[in-house]
């Protein structure tokens, strides 16, 4: 049966995207080339519905299937549901940054109310809500070149799919990747069309929905061996934030200032979408094999794979050539 729906939520993610590549050039929904982008020709936007098309699909299986999980996945769904319709939204026409922040935090009470549903504590559900947010507007910062936020999610979903090993979250982990799957050769080796804010959002909530899934189901101990595939991308989208906010710089404006955009501008998408893959292919391995492990060992890998990333964005950012998105 898992083979049925991966071979789906793929063949969705392909035929989806297709399908969003065409309407998006019907409706005139591009995103042009400026000051404040990473690409240099006008591109379709919104190609990630299909992966929240196909991702829907699974859940609404999953209720079919395993009717005592219908509220879970009625929850689940309906936060998938506001943060890709709010994108969709944006995507068609921009909206106040305010209004996709309150309806982000209503996705991420859903989740967090599913949580305690669930009998965890008020701990985890709070992990949950930060962790909605958080991943959200992460994954929103890291879809600035072609493949990177797609890549990125397909392989943090497949590592926390095979970790959990069975049961929801691993059907929802493999699915999710699958989907991605489809996506990316839309996205790569040049991008014919682009996530959008429909695509960017649903990736950042289906993961905040794995891994809030995975901590209801482990222990504390194992809690910061989660971080570890999404470190490359958090790191960077985190310090970058910080440095814009501790500037004074209008921090929710689109532009070229994270440290992959640094890279692509010097070595072009690919070679850094391919870089950042295999990065979080050693952190997904490292988090398989260190499962289980003595919390010394998990404290170490994750306190490890946080300062390397510190040091690669601090490396990166050394570049001092002058770019349009850091002039205010």
């Amino acid at each position: 049966m898992w083979w049925y729906l991966t071979i789906g939520a793929f063949a969705t993610g392909l035929a989806g995207t297709w399908l969003a590549r065409r309407y998006a050039l019907g409706r005139d929904m591009l995103d042009e080339p400026g000051e404040r982008r990473s690409h240099a020709s006008a591109t379709p936007r919104g190609g990630g519905i299909s992966i929240v098309v196909a991702m829907l699909a699974v859940l609404a299986w999953l209720a079919w299937r395993v009717p005592g999980q219908g509220g879970l996945l009625a929850a689940i769904g309906g936060g998938l549901a506001l943060v890709a319709g709010i994108g969709w939204a944006d995507d068609h026409r921009p909206l106040p940054p305010a209004l996709r922040l309150v309806v982000h935090a209503l996705a991420a009470a859903l989740l967090a109310w599913a949580v305690l549903a669930l009998g965890a504590g008020a701990g985890k559900a709070a992990v949950a809500f930060v962790a909605a947010l958080v991943l959200v507007n992460v994954w929103n910062f890291i879809d600035g070149i072609d493949a990177l936020a797609a890549s990125q999610a397909m392989l943090a979903a497949l590592g926390f799919g095979l970790l959990a090993g069975s049961g929801t979250v691993a059907v929802l982990g493999i699915a999710l990747a699958a989907a991605c799957a489809g996506f990316l050769p839309f996205n790569l080796p040049r991008a014919n069309i682009f996530l959008g804010d429909v695509g960017s959002g649903a990736l950042g909530y289906l993961l905040a929905v794995l891994v809030a899934l995975l901590l209801v189901a482990g222990s504390w101990q194992q809690a910061p061996l989660l971080l570890l595939p999404l470190v490359a991308c958090g790191v960077d989208a985190t310090l970058t934030l910080a440095r814009r906010v501790l500037r004074g710089e209008r921090w929710w404006q689109p532009h070229v200032q994270h440290a992959y955009q640094r890279w692509a501008r010097r070595s072009g998408h690919a070679v850094v979408a391919f870089a950042f893959l295999a990065w979080t292919a050693v952190e997904v391995a490292f988090m398989l094999l260190a499962d289980g492990s003595a919390s010394i060992v998990i404290m170490c890998s994750a306190g490890i794979s946080c300062l390397a990333a510190c040091a690669v964005w601090l490396r990166l950012q050394q570049s001092r050539e002058s770019t349009p998105g850091e002039r205010q």
